[in-house]
């Protein structure tokens, strides 16, 4: 069965204590509003506004050295992350819904559900 994913969102990992004044510095820095200073009313996570066609830009509070991954959104996450160990890339973590994988360039990144309520554009359709 066919599935879909696409580039969904760009994750800004902090190393730090607060996040507010660094959601205030790369809005200030990409000119993007703040969409939430804390999307999830526990401080770990911010969000800034980008447009219907554009990435997301999400920042995450985390105990890792501060660095930036990628998240796919997908209809169909065991078929993306399938077809992604296909390509040679490992599962690492099952977090809540979503897989973080490893590239075999070792980079880190998510598959995660459709974040948007329309797929949208530069969709790519997996047979």
């Amino acid at each position: 069965m066919p599935h879909h994913s696409r580039l969904s969102t760009f994750v800004l990992d902090c190393e730090v204590d607060d996040l507010a004044p660094h959601v205030a510095f790369w809005s200030q820095a990409l000119g993007k509003p703040v969409g939430t200073a804390d999307a999830d009313g526990d401080g770990r996570y911010g969000e800034l506004r980008t447009a219907a066609d554009e990435p997301m830009l999400l920042l995450q509070k985390v105990a890792h050295p501060s660095r930036i991954h990628l998240d796919i959104e997908t209809d169909d996450i065991e078929a993306e992350v399938a077809r992604l160990e296909g390509l040679g890339a490992k599962r690492i973590e099952q977090i809540s819904t979503w897989w973080v994988m490893e590239a075999p360039s070792g980079h880190r990144f998510c598959v995660v559900r459709p974040q948007r309520e329309a797929f949208g554009p530069h969709l790519n359709r997996w047979d």
